[in-house]
C-alpha cells in the first residue's frame, strides 16, 4: 500500500507544495532516463502475496491482522493491508534465472507457514483467493479498516472526491449484484498475487504493451474470484469490484468520459514510462500528500539518485492493472518494473507460482518475436479481451493476432505456452521449474478447470441442498484444506456438504440466511392475486411494500385460509384487497440481527417469519423453514 507518512492535503499551501514536488519528480525522472542512469544489465523478478484471515469455526473474516503482526518476530516481509482481515507478504527480489521460480514458491510457502503458526493461537487460518466467498457486506464497515494513518487518509480522500452520494456495485453474471455502500472499503474484498518484472528503460514501452496484450489470456487461465456476497458474478469479479469500489464518478445527462482510478489504460504506450505518469497526473486529482524532505532536482544536480517520493505517492493512488514502478536497487542505481496486478491470490501457492511463471515466460517469449506488438493488434481489442476474460474466464474467445477469433484454451495451449517456454529458456530458468509450472498451466487448460470454474460448479451444486451461507462456508473450508496440501486447482474435486467440517452458525447474521429474491404485493392489490401468487410460488408469507420498496405490512397463508373460509358469508368478499387483511406493523429485524436472536424473537412472539428491513426498506425475509434447514444440518453433524 505504499508509504505510511501521508496526509489528505486539506489546506492549499500543503497541496501546492506537494504538486510542486510531483512536477519536480517528473522532471528528475526524465533527466535520469535521458542520461542513462537506470540499471539495465540485469533482470529481476519479485512478488507480493495478499491473503485473507478467517476463523476456523465460522470461516468468516478474522479481524486480527495487528494481533498477528505483533506476534510475528523479525518479519519485515509481512505488512498490513487495508482491512483488519488482510495481510500481505513481500517476496525477495531475485534474478530471473536458474531456480528463481521454485525459490519464489519456497519463500512464499515459508512465509505463509510462519503466519499460520501464529494464526493457530487464534484458531484461525489463511485463505488464498481473489475474493473471500464468506465475506459479508457488513464486514466492510469502516470499523474494520486497519487503524493506520495512511489508510484513514486514503479513505477520506476518496470519499471527498465522490461525485454521487454513495459507492455502487453493479455486476451481472449468473446472478446480479446491485448494492450501495457508504465507504470505499469495498476495495478490501480483493486479494491478489502481484508479480513484478524488472525492465530496461529502452525496452519498457515494448514490454509494457506486451503486458497489456497478455492481460486477457492471463486472467482467463488464473481466474479465481467468481463469488461476491454469495452471488455468482464474473469469473474474475475482482476486476469489476476493484474498479467500482474506488469509482468516484456518477451518471450524468451528458456523455463526458471520465477514466476511473482503477483502469486498464486509454491507449498504447508510445513515448516512454513518463507518459503514463503524466497522464495520471493530468487525469486524476492528487488524493494524498506528504512531507517530502528531498529536493529531487537538487539531488540530480548533485549526481544523487532521488527516491521520487511525491511521484510514488501519487502513483500508489492510481490503480492500473499493469502498473509502472520506480525503485532503487541495492547497488544504488534506479530501476524500472512492470507490476502485474491482474492475477488473483491462490487458489494455492503452487498455482500462484505457475501463474507467475506463465506470465513472466510469455512476456519474454513474446518480446523475442514482436518488437512492436501494437502493429499486430488494436488497443481496443486488447482492452476488450481483458474485460471478456474477467467476465467469462477460460470460456472467453479473444480477438488475436491476424484478426483471429480464438478460444482461450486453444490460445494458451497452441501459442502462449510455447512462447512462455521459449521465454523461460531464454532466461536460463531451470528446466525442472519450466516443466513443473508450465505443466500446471497446460493441465489446467486441458481440464478446462480454473479456481473460478471449480468454485462456480461446487457452489451451484451446494445451493440446491443448503443455504447460501453453508455453501460459501463449505467452499472456504475446502479451499483451506487443499491449500494446506498445495494441490493444484485442476486436481480439486467438486465439494459436497460433507466437506463443511466443524461449521458453527450461532453467531451468524440474518443477512446470511434471508431470502432476497422476494415476491411482494401492494396495499391495493386483490387478495385473490395474493392467494394465487402464494400458491404458484409455494410460499407462506407475502410482504407488502409501497412504490419506494418500503415495508407496509405482511400477509400469511393462515390469514388467507381464514378469509376464504368466511368469504361465502360476506358481501363483496371478492373485492377484498390486501390492506383489508394484512398485518399493519409486522415484527421485523435488520440484516445484522444474529440468527439466534431472530429465532428467539420468532419463538417469543409465536410467529413463522420475520421481514428484514434496513431503515424502512424491505431487503429480505427469513422464515421458520430457513431455521429448519440450519438445525437439520446441525443434527446430521451430531449423528455423525
Amino acid at each position: 500500500m505504499g508509504f505510511q507518512k501521508v496526509t489528505t492535503a486539506d489546506n492549499q499551501p500543503e497541496m501546492l507544495g506537494f504538486v510542486r514536488h510531483l512536477l519536480d519528480d517528473v522532471q528528475a525522472f526524465e533527466y535520469m532516463l535521458e542520461n542513462d542512469w537506470f540499471e539495465s544489465d540485469i533482470t529481476r523478478i519479485g512478488a507480493e502475496q495478499e491473503m485473507c484471515l478467517v476463523h476456523n469455526k465460522t470461516y468468516k473474516p478474522a479481524n486480527i491482522n495487528l494481533e498477528v503482526l505483533a506476534k510475528l518476530t523479525d518479519a519485515p516481509w509481512c505488512v498490513t493491508e487495508l482491512a483488519k482481515f488482510n495481510l500481505e507478504t513481500n517476496l525477495s527480489p531475485r534474478e530471473f534465472v536458474g531456480y528463481c521460480l521454485s525459490q519464489m514458491e519456497a519463500e512464499n510457502s515459508d512465509y505463509l507457514a510462519k503466519i499460520q503458526n501464529v494464526l493457530n493461537e487464534f484458531d484461525a487460518s489463511i485463505v488464498l483467493c481473489g475474493i473471500l466467498p464468506t465475506l459479508r457486506k457488513h464486514d466492510l464497515d469502516m470499523k474494520n479498516l486497519t487503524p493506520v494513518d495512511r489508510y484513514y487518509a486514503l479513505m477520506a480522500a476518496i470519499q471527498k472526491h465522490l461525485l454521487g452520494t454513495s459507492f455502487e456495485l453493479r455486476v451481472e453474471g449468473v446472478d446480479e449484484l446491485l448494492v450501495k455502500h457508504d465507504s470505499p472499503l469495498l476495495e478490501a474484498c480483493n486479494t491478489s498475487f502481484q508479480v513484478h518484472l524488472q525492465v530496461a528503460p529502452k525496452e519498457f514501452v515494448k514490454m509494457y504493451n506486451i503486458a497489456q496484450t497478455l492481460a486477457g489470456p492471463i486472467v482467463s487461465i488464473s481466474a479465481n474470484s467468481p463469488l461476491v456476497f454469495g452471488r455468482r458474478l464474473w469469473a474474475e469479479s475482482r476486476i469489476a469490484l476493484f474498479q467500482q469500489s474506488l469509482d468516484t464518478r456518477t451518471t450524468s445527462d451528458h456523455m463526458r468520459e471520465r477514466l476511473p482510478r482503477v483502469n486498464f489504460g486509454s491507449g498504447w504506450l508510445r513515448g516512454d514510462i513518463t507518459e503514463i505518469y503524466k497522464e495520471d497526473i493530468s487525469r486524476f486529482r492528487v488524493l494524498l500528500a506528504g512531507n517530502i524532505e528531498e529536493d529531487s532536482l537538487q539531488m540530480i544536480r548533485e549526481k544523487k539518485v532521488p527516491k521520487l517520493r511525491a511521484l510514488q505517492i501519487h502513483n500508489s493512488t492510481v490503480y492500473r492493472w499493469n502498473r509502472p514502478c520506480y525503485g532503487i536497487s541495492p547497488n544504488g542505481k534506479p530501476h524500472l518494473r512492470i507490476e502485474n496486478r491482474v492475477i488473483p491470490a491462490g487458489p494455492t501457492v503452487v498455482d500462484a507460482s505457475a501463474n507467475a511463471a506463465f506470465w513472466l515466460g510469455s512476456m519474454i517469449g513474446m518480446s523475442l518475436h514482436y518488437n512492436d506488438i501494437t502493429k499486430h493488434l488494436e488497443f481496443d481489442d486488447v482492452r476488450d479481451n481483458f474485460i471478456k476474460a474477467a467476465k467469462f474466464g477460460i470460456d472467453s474467445t479473444f480477438n488475436w493476432l491476424g484478426d483471429k477469433k480464438v478460444h482461450a484454451p486453444e490460445l494458451i495451449l497452441k501459442e502462449l505456452l510455447p512462447l512462455a517456454k521459449e521465454g523461460l529458456k531464454h532466461q536460463k530458468v531451470n528446466n525442472a521449474d519450466i516443466s513443473k509450472y508450465l505443466g500446471i498451466i497446460e493441465a489446467r487448460a486441458k481440464a478446462h478447470k480454473t479456481g473460478a470454474r471449480w468454485a462456480l460448479r461446487s457452489f451451484t451444486a451446494l445451493k440446491s441442498e443448503v443455504t447460501n451461507d453453508e455453501a460459501v462456508s463449505c467452499l472456504t473450508a475446502v479451499m483451506i484444506n487443499n491449500q494446506k496440501q498445495n494441490m493444484p486447482v485442476h486436481t480439486w474435486k467438486e465439494t459436497t456438504v460433507a466437506d463443511l467440517g466443524d461449521w458453527h452458525p450461532s453467531k451468524l447474521k440474518v443477512e446470511e440466511f434471508m431470502a432476497t429474491d422476494l415476491f411482494t404485493v401492494q396495499r391495493d392489490d386483490l387478495i385473490e392475486l395474493v392467494a394465487e401468487i402464494m400458491n404458484w410460488r409455494r410460499i407462506r408469507y407475502m410482504p407488502v411494500e409501497n412504490n419506494k420498496g418500503e415495508l407496509s405490512g405482511l400477509v400469511s397463508s393462515r390469514m388467507l385460509l381464514r378469509h376464504f373460509a368466511r368469504a361465502g358469508k360476506l358481501e363483496d368478499a371478492h373485492l377484498t384487497t390486501v390492506k383489508d387483511l394484512m398485518i399493519e406493523k409486522p415484527i421485523t429485524v435488520n440484516p445484522e440481527t444474529t440468527v439466534m436472536e431472530a429465532m428467539r424473537i420468532m419463538q417469543n412472539h409465536k410467529i413463522g417469519c420475520l421481514p428484514v428491513v434496513k431503515g424502512k426498506e424491505l431487503v429480505g425475509i427469513i422464515t421458520e423453514m430457513d431455521f429448519l434447514r440450519i438445525t437439520s444440518r446441525l443434527m446430521e453433524k451430531v449423528e455423525k
